[in-house]
């Protein structure tokens, strides 16, 4: 039976049963063209799919008794073992969620290729290709590239999910801004404001502010100035905060619609012709910075 994904979320069967490995780049396709719930369906049906070779692979390695053997006895068996599979994904935490996350990043522009799982992890038993779950940033954030990108890469997939801008041109931009959390915005007790992506405190701005001296550019030349800049409670309040500004905003239409194409360099030239920033050499900066944090995404997954 073919492994299909419906066209709308409305559309999704969630008691659907498992099927075989031959759909699974078809299925890959279609969740990057639907929305984040189809995502998470595929993801589901797709550990179910895991599921249920595992169970095949138990029953092949369990000594039968001869009363059910025979053509009739091996299709209940296999009916059977195709509903179990599906009544065991979709588990919080488990196998589907981290596939879920996988296709979020493929829907941003991130490496397409995903291969079929054909071992169970067990406890002391690592694999290269295993995924694991990211920790969630809950403090100040390590300073360097590396660690900044996986310090923050759970928090920006959720907020990807939510916004559809690609996880990656979060954190590329969030470094650039930040020099990899080198040079973060500061509050005046010298505590963060938690705020990546240096957005202003406008006259509209209610929240918490900082204020600091920073660098502009005024008719093409460098020159300091002083700055409110807003400040947040949590690295994912400054997420949020950015996707709202790009999603919302139609200042930066075009560079939302851009970010849907997964093309670093094209969303880095329309927030650069939006304002975003008075940087001249902006847009190449920041796409470096992008394609800069999905090589480390990808090294991480």
């Amino acid at each position: 039976m073919a492994l299909t994904l419906p066209t709308s979320t409305s559309a999704i069967a969630s008691n659907a049963l498992a099927a075989d490995a031959r759909s699974l780049n078809a299925l890959k396709y279609e969740a990057g063209q639907n929305s984040p719930q189809a995502a998470k369906e595929a993801a589901k049906q797709f550990e179910s799919l895991f599921m249920r070779e595992l169970i095949k692979s138990m029953r092949e390695a369990t000594m039968k008794s001869g009363l059910m053997d025979g053509a009739q006895g091996d299709l209940g068996t296999d009916l059977l073992d195709q509903q179990l599979s599906v009544s065991m994904s979709g588990v919080p935490g488990g196998l589907s969620e981290a596939i879920a996350r996988q296709l979020s990043r493929q829907m941003g522009g991130a490496d397409t290729s995903i291969s079929v799982p054909s071992t169970l992890s067990l406890p002391g038993v690592t694999s290269r290709n295993a995924t694991t779950t990211a920790p969630v940033a809950t403090g100040p954030v390590p300073k360097g590239r590396d660690g900044f990108v996986q310090s923050l890469s759970a928090t920006a997939e959720r907020v990807a999910q939510d916004s559809g801008i690609p996880a990656s041109f979060m954190l590329g931009q969030a470094g650039h801004e930040t020099g990899w959390g080198k040079s973060e915005i500061k509050n005046a007790d010298g505590s963060s404001s938690f705020n990546l992506f240096g957005i202003k405190a406008g006259k509209g701005w209610t929240g918490k502010v900082a204020e600091i001296t920073t660098t502009e550019y005024i008719n093409g030349k460098a020159q300091k100035v002083t700055a409110r800049f807003r400040a947040y409670d949590s690295y994912e309040d400054s997420f949020r905060d950015y996707a709202r500004l790009i999603t919302d905003s139609p200042r930066y239409e075009k560079a939302q619609a851009t970010a849907r194409t997964g093309s670093a360099v094209a969303y880095a030239a329309e927030l650069q012709k939006a304002g975003y920033a008075t940087d001249p050499e902006y847009a190449r900066k920041l796409s470096g910075a992008i394609n800069s944090a999905l090589r480390v995404q990808r090294a991480q997954a």
